[in-house]
């Protein structure tokens, strides 16, 4: 990688230590429960600091999953969405981990909301997010809904389809996270689905981009891809998101889902045990649709403080493996984010 290059890191995690309880999946003892701000995230990328972040939602508790519908539950993901202006408008408070400098550092953000709820509701939830925002809401470039752990066929209801074709209208993006390790092969089924309804007879412009987080999430404890059925479910799934029209993804999530032991190796011994997953990522999306990503502080569990920068020599290999000119390498470090995202340079 070219020193001058900058990078634009698009998948990262904050939160304050006050903040601790909202998170749904937050327990005491969880390796991550312990504030993860600014100041936490500039330490761990330290070797190579990044130009910008783009800040993806923490799953706050809501009450959504119990049915609600009448913006009763939204509290926490709209404290979020407070928590990300101080830091943008650079108003910290005490005790949070940043500080007025550090306000250019985050390049978009992408909170939670209720696309389950429909159109409806999406609309009064958006209002809220932009009144809740005040001057950093061009700063919000789309929303997500976690559906990696939600029931079977979440995202293909009548509902959530048409919330993904508002957020389309409004040039909004969405922020797709699923788990084909965990889900298995049905969960990226109904996403080509979900996909091909949100766009079903909507004019290009109107489109609903889709940024897809981790490489989906495949299973890297697979030891021969030549015969795994899920490796195989997971090839052909990549292609075809691939062909699917306004998609991205992100080179993110990959120490979550390889063996505890790899995770300790080198950067060099751990693309190499990639490979097969990462060439399928790199010919089915290329350049132009593929952004780095380090998911941080999640990729250092497990890992230690060292993560993010091991991470970026992963990356840093692909592009090596690949023969990436300059160009191209601009594009998967920040490149691709900014166009995806539709950041203001």
């Amino acid at each position: 990688m070219a020193t001058d290059i900058p990078i634009i890191d698009a998948h990262i995690h904050l939160y304050p230590e006050s903040e601790i309880p909202t998170l749904a999946w937050c327990s005491p003892e969880h390796p991550l429960a312990k504030q993860h701000s600014v100041e936490e995230y500039k330490t761990a990328s330290a070797s190579s600091p990044p130009k910008g972040f783009i800040f993806i939602e923490t799953d706050r508790k809501n009450d959504l999953d119990a049915g609600v519908k009448d913006g009763s539950g939204w509290e926490g993901p709209l404290a979020e969405v407070s928590w990300l202006k101080r830091i943008v408008t650079g108003q910290p408070k005490d005790n949070e981990g940043h500080s007025k400098e550090d306000a250019s550092l985050c390049a978009a953000y992408i909170p939670w909301a209720p696309l389950p709820s429909g159109p409806e509701a999406m609309e009064r939830y958006i209002e809220l997010v932009k009144k809740e925002a005040g001057e950093s809401w061009p700063k919000v470039r789309g929303f997500r809904y976690l559906v990696q752990d939600k029931p079977k066929g979440t995202m293909l209801q009548d509902d959530f389809i048409e919330s993904l074709r508002l957020l389309g209208r409004k040039n909004l993006v969405f922020e797709l996270g699923v788990d084909q390790h965990r889900r298995g092969r049905g969960q990226l089924e109904e996403v080509l689905e979900m996909i091909d309804r949100a766009h079903e007879n909507v004019p290009e412009e109107e489109r609903v981009v889709f940024i897809i987080n981790h490489m989906c999430k495949p299973d890297l404890e697979v030891y021969n891809t030549h015969t795994s059925p899920s490796f195989i479910a997971w090839r052909v799934s990549m292609f075809a998101l691939s062909k699917a029209n306004r998609t991205y993804m992100k080179l993110s999530g990959g120490f979550s889902e390889m063996p505890e032991s790899l995770k300790q190796r080198s950067p060099e011994e751990i693309f190499d045990a990639l490979v097969p997953w990462m060439t399928v990522i790199l010919t089915a999306f290329g350049p132009d649709r593929l952004m780095f990503a380090s998911d941080w502080p999640v990729c250092t569990v497990g890992v230690g403080d060292g993560a993010w920068e091991k991470w970026k020599k992963v990356v840093e290999r692909l592009c090596w493996m690949a023969s990436f000119d300059e160009d191209q390498q601009r594009k998967i470090w920040g490149g691709t984010a900014v166009k995806a995202y539709g950041i203001e340079s």
